[in-house]
């Protein structure tokens, strides 16, 4: 044991891993609390993603009780079958190949499709047309060319462990490699019509805090479309909003072609993150029960709970969502509640939180800024939750004009501050050993775990003294690390 070490664990921020097992098509989940780790067991499908009434269920995997090794995925690939006629360079962006790989990891894909993995995709696919057109002075691909990379594309991430659907979950074609409508493909031409200068300039650097507010890059991405449809077509042509949506993407790629590929990508995530914080990504099914139970004032304040968390449990069952996609959720939920003559504050009531929205009882919400994935060779797939925990979920006010984090009194990627009462949800504590730090870790875990109601629980530890405290049942209370389980 090593003496005078001081370790300080907040759970505002916790990493999750999924150590991802892999036997024909099935998963298993690994959950990292802090310096140890726990592995969710068998408990029917209590990790499914199981969909609202309103939506199509995604096919997902049960969870094998026994599994081989994790890095499976990742040490036997298979070799992907390309077209041979396609010329995009894909080995220029490797690294963002490989992260879209992560961040649509087989089945958690769909999961994590609209804040990880279809982010990730676009704006690869987006580096590689526009890195690309600085051999070929053009920033689209013809029909038939878009439709063999689109395909070689999606055969290397799935011979590295992508999932196989990736098409259908981003809903991505061969038109997101072509100039669709716009008008302009050419570089010169391009660069004829937009003020390229005044364009790099200011998106080269994006602030992705308050670039979503100011707008800077989005305004003059929005101009030099608008610029480039205008030279060709008049305001009032047919399907002139599309046009200009497809002139966006050309100059995406332009901005993709002066930068390199990390950079770019900053750029390209940090925009698209712009847009998917702007809405509520859930299906919200009907409300009809909870009005019928919370309507009119409340009268019988158990038979509301009941109805509300519920509702709230199918919601839970969707997806992962960022932190202000949860408060977009929680403001639209409340206002379709009070259509509903729900005018009593159930989120105060029932103790509805922003975690409540996104996937799993334990709760999960990403960050509002960009994040991906991550492998590593020992603990697998993993992502960054940001929790903050037992944070009431705002109910929308009569006033209410809009939930946008853009309004003076909130920053981006703040959260509703605490309530006196809830800081206790900021869940932090002081050891001054690493075993000490260890046995609090596995505590969390066990609480978890409990809380998420798995009846099967390995723990995977690498501390030796507490593996043998638990094989022995030891009661030693001595030994200071032990004592923090009584």
């Amino acid at each position: 044991m090593r003496e005078g070490v001081s370790l300080s664990f907040n759970c505002n921020v916790l990493r999750w891993a999924l150590l991802l097992f892999c036997i024909h098509e099935t998963n298993c989940n690994q959950v990292k609390y802090g310096q140890g780790s726990i592995l969710m067991g068998e408990k029917g499908n209590a990790m499914l993603p199981a969909i609202s009434p309103s939506t199509e269920p995604h096919p997902f995997p049960y969870f094998p009780s026994q599994a081989p090794s994790a890095l499976i995925p990742f040490t036997n690939r298979t070799v992907p079958r390309l077209s041979g006629v396609c010329r995009l360079n894909f080995s220029a962006v490797e690294s963002m190949m490989s992260m879209a790989t992560f961040d649509c990891f087989l089945n958690f894909a769909p999961i994590l499709a609209n804040v990880l993995c279809c982010p990730q995709v676009e704006a690869t696919l987006t580096i590689l047309v526009g890195q690309f057109s600085k051999h070929t002075s053009i920033l689209a691909l013809d029909d038939i060319h878009a439709e063999n990379c689109l395909s070689d594309f999606e055969q290397i991430l799935e011979s590295q462990g992508a999932d196989t659907r990736l098409k259908k979950i981003c809903s991505i074609s061969p038109s997101n490699l072509t100039e669709g409508s716009c008008p302009v493909k050419d570089v010169d031409e391009f660069e004829n019509i937009v003020d390229s200068s005044k364009l790099l300039s200011a998106c080269e650097n994006i602030d992705p805090v308050n670039e979503c507010c100011t707008q800077v890059c989005q305004g003059m991405i929005l101009e030099a479309a608008k610029n480039i449809t205008s030279r060709y077509y008049s305001f009032s042509s047919v399907g002139h909003l599309a046009k200009i949506e497809d002139c966006e993407s050309i100059v995406l790629r332009w901005l993709a072609s002066r930068l390199d590929p990390i950079p770019a990508k900053k750029v390209l995530r940090g925009l698209s993150n712009c847009n998917l914080n702007k809405a509520c990504p859930l299906v919200l099914p009907s409300v009809r029960n909870v009005s019928k139970n919370c309507g009119n004032g409340v009268s019988n304040k158990t038979a509301c709970c009941r109805a509300m968390k519920s509702y709230v449990s199918h919601l839970q069952k969707q997806r992962f969502i960022t932190n202000l996609q949860a408060l977009e959720c929680t403001s639209l939920l409340g206002m379709k509640l009070q259509k509903a003559n729900v005018s009593k504050n159930v989120y105060s009531l029932c103790h509805i939180t922003l975690k409540d929205f996104s996937l799993q009882k334990s709760g999960c919400l990403l960050p509002s800024l960009p994040s991906d994935a991550t492998f590593d060779p020992t603990s697998g797939i993993s992502f960054v939750c940001d929790l903050n925990d037992n944070i009431a979920a705002p109910w929308p006010s009569a006033s209410l004009i809009s939930s946008s984090s853009c309004n003076k009194t909130t920053k981006i990627p703040a959260l509703p501050a605490a309530t006196s009462a809830q800081q206790s949800g900021f869940d932090s504590f002081r050891v001054i050993d690493v075993e000490k730090a260890d046995a609090v870790t596995v505590i969390k875990g066990m609480r978890a775990a409990l809380d998420g109601g798995f009846a099967k629980v390995i723990f995977l530890f690498d501390c030796q003294r507490l593996v043998k405290a638990f094989e022995e049942k030891s009661i030693d209370l001595t030994w200071g690390a032990l004592s923090v389980f009584i």
